[in-house]
């Protein structure tokens, strides 16, 4: 079956009014060739003015995480309804980088996902492994657990984008091999298929994000279960965003 493929840039904690707004622009000047979906995520300061810029624009507007409740006295997090109201269309839930420094486990990422699913949002569940990990040939039944603990009921393929992000690669320039990362994502696919159904997980989108560059996009995205990527360090210069996105065949 046939997926669009989605390339996803997140900003993670960086840019100004002045140079997310310059970058934005960029991104949806060069948007309407692209044969993939456009998704970018500005860290939280941004949102309001980067979705007003890219209002009527192909590119849609993510954030990088959100919490499990609604609302309610949680000084500095920020609630998946309020993303909705602003314009999002997705959220980032359970990044390495919010496991590792904030120490979200399973549950914590399965219970913001399910407020996403509840305020309309599409949730981008990230799941990864190790060095140590991976070292240990141990990727296979640590994927499962964190799909089987991160993942929750309802998930659909509307509502839910799955992103493997080998912790290892994060901005460290290695990157597993194509077939290697493709491995993972067949894997992924297949354990939850079991849950969702062959039909439903046949139409569910599944990134790949560790360090995804325009150099490597091509070879990743030709995988059969590779379906667009979760891009860190590339998202921030528009000319290599846009060269991954070239890359994507819809």
């Amino acid at each position: 079956m046939s997926r669009k493929p989605l390339i996803a840039g997140n900003w993670k904690m960086n840019g100004t009014l002045e140079s997310g707004g310059a970058l934005a622009q960029a991104v949806a000047d060069g948007a309407a060739d692209a044969a993939c979906d456009l998704l970018v995520c500005p860290p939280a300061q941004l949102l309001y003015p980067i979705g007003r810029a890219l209002a009527g624009t192909p590119v849609q507007l993510g954030a990088q995480d959100c919490h499990a409740e609604e609302k309610g006295a949680h000084t500095g997090d920020i609630a998946a309804p309020m993303l909705s109201d602003i314009g999002c269309s997705h959220v980032i839930v359970g990044h390495s980088e919010r496991r590792e420094n904030h120490g979200e486990t399973d549950g914590t990422v399965r219970a913001k996902a399910e407020a996403a699913h509840r305020a309309g949002l599409i949730a981008a569940i990230c799941l990864g492994e190790t060095e140590a990990i991976r070292d240990a040939g141990k990727t296979n039944s640590f994927i499962i657990g964190q799909l089987d603990g991160s993942v929750p009921e309802g998930s659909t393929a509307a509502n839910t984008v799955i992103a493997y992000e080998p912790v290892w690669a994060i901005g460290t320039g290695r990157t597993p091999t194509p077939a290697e990362a493709n491995e993972v994502h067949a894997l992924i696919r297949s354990h939850l298929s079991d849950r969702l159904g062959a039909d439903e997980c046949a139409k569910l989108r599944i990134l790949y994000g560790g360090s995804m560059k325009p150099g490597n996009a091509a070879e990743l995205l030709a995988q059969p279960d590779i379906d667009g990527g979760l891009i860190g360090g590339a998202a921030l210069k528009a000319e290599d965003f846009l060269a991954i996105a070239a890359a994507a065949k819809g």
